[in-house]
């Protein structure tokens, strides 16, 4: 019982700090869990240090017992994912499919690369000769922005609609591709899959048309059983076994779980809200989900603030982490400027779309149960003797760090920005996305 009083009590700390949040930071909730449980970690290793309450080995035999990486890779993603892609309009959606593609497909490959062969010249520079695999495999992990971390900051700070429908598309959409790839590249590395046209073509259309092919099935059965019931409840609990027992068949399939998730919320949040729910139940669905999304929501980021304590930090992890921040921001601004650079011969867009796009590329629990996945054991020796590095703790410190980057650093700042945003909508003469191809 102890996993269950364990995460018992995490619930009930990510609600507490969520409701003092409101009286002393007063900022986004996300931000200000993380920011606490980070807190609250450093200060236990630090009276660890100094001999006066010693948690760090209760915690660090505590916590993996929770496993972050099944707890969100085979639960709580599917959960947040259909919740996030509930409230997804479809005609916005389709207004900026080309946005969203070329972020989400070209962008999350553009990044992969670019972090992985900076990764891979840095490690060459610094004696420690990483297989490119490894490199790319990072940047897969490392490339799609989160969905969890960024619709918890960007859907309450009134983004611009053009902008905000990009953010939101680009994040459930890279992050089922970006898993895809990452998939790829795991199965290159760890599986002994040979490297050849043929064999990454089959894993890519298993994973990714079989998850969307898989949430059009989902989503289709699902808004014919709704829309066959007039009880309320069973609406509720039927839209419940979607995360559940679909996200489940997904994995067990082998298909992309979380393609099949946004692609099954979409179908719900579009067709079935109008045709299978009454007002009030159209209600009970938002506050539904709404409150599922924000609980899970607290439990990730405050496990991904408490991840702290088990982590045992070398010298060079320091280092690592701060090049890893500057590594994967080049990337992010690659990842955006150069598909928009072809887009807007051809559109016009707000003025803060780039800047937004780029600082908004949060990471979050995601990436870190990725890097959490990457088996122990791959060492990589210095060539100036300096002794061995495990690849699988290097990367999950890189991970880390970045995640913890993203959500207080850039989290805590994006506001302004957004902010000013707003202002230059409004003094400007942009026009609203539906107001034809060319004008947006």
């Amino acid at each position: 019982m102890d996993v269950y009083y364990t995460f018992c009590f995490i619930a009930a700390a990510s609600v507490f700090l969520g409701f003092l949040n409101q009286y002393v930071l007063r900022t986004q909730t996300t931000i200000a869990i993380t920011a606490g449980s980070l807190a609250l970690s450093l200060i236990v290793t630090g009276l660890g240090k100094l001999e006066i309450v010693e948690l760090r080995d209760w915690a660090a035999q505590l916590l993996p017992l929770m496993n972050l990486e099944d707890l969100l890779l085979k639960g709580m993603l599917g959960f947040l994912l259909f919740a996030g892609s509930l409230h997804i309009d479809l005609y916005m959606l389709r207004n900026q499919k080309i946005e969203i593609t070329a972020l989400a497909i070209f962008g999350t490959l553009i990044s992969t690369f670019v972090v992985g062969y900076l990764l891979y010249f840095l490690f060459g520079l610094l004696g420690m000769p990483v297989p490119l695999v490894y490199c790319l495999l990072f940047g897969a992990l490392i490339s799609p922005t989160d969905p969890i971390a960024v619709l918890a900051i960007i859907k309450n700070l009134r983004a611009p609609s053009q902008v905000s429908i990009q953010v939101e598309g680009e994040s459930l959409f890279n992050d089922g591709f970006g898993m895809v790839v990452f998939a790829v590249l795991y199965a290159l590395a760890f599986q002994g899959t040979e490297p050849t046209f043929a064999a990454i073509s089959h894993l890519f259309m298993v994973e990714a048309f079989g998850g969307i092919a898989l949430g059009l099935a989902i989503g289709g059965l699902f808004h014919w059983l709704i829309c066959s019931t007039n009880d309320h409840s069973l609406e509720l609990l039927l839209t419940l076994v979607i995360p559940t027992a679909g996200f489940a068949t997904a994995n067990i399939l082998g298909v992309s779980g979380a393609l099949a998730m946004v692609v099954a919320g979409i179908i719900i949040g579009n067709f079935t809200r109008e045709h299978g729910f009454s007002r009030v139940s159209q209600h009970e669905l938002d506050n539904f989900w709404n409150i599922t999304e924000e609980f899970l929501n607290g439990i990730l980021f405050l496990l991904v603030g408490l991840f702290l304590i088990t982590i045992n930090f070398k010298p060079i992890d320091y280092l690592m982490i701060v090049a890893a921040i500057v590594i994967v921001l080049i990337g992010r601004v690659a990842a955006v400027s150069i598909p928009f650079q072809i887009l807007k011969r051809h559109r016009r867009y707000h003025p803060y779309t780039e800047r937004i796009l780029i600082w908004g590329g949060l990471r979050g629990g995601l990436a870190l149960a990725l890097a959490m996945s990457i088996p122990s054991g791959v060492l990589i020796s210095r060539e100036d003797g300096g002794g061995t590095q495990d690849l699988g703790h290097l990367w999950v410190v890189m991970t880390y760090g970045v995640v913890l980057f993203s959500i207080v650093v850039q989290g805590s700042t994006i506001a302004p920005l957004i902010r000013r945003s707003r202002e230059a909508n409004y003094s400007s003469n942009v026009p609203p996305p539906n107001a034809g191809q060319q004008a947006q």
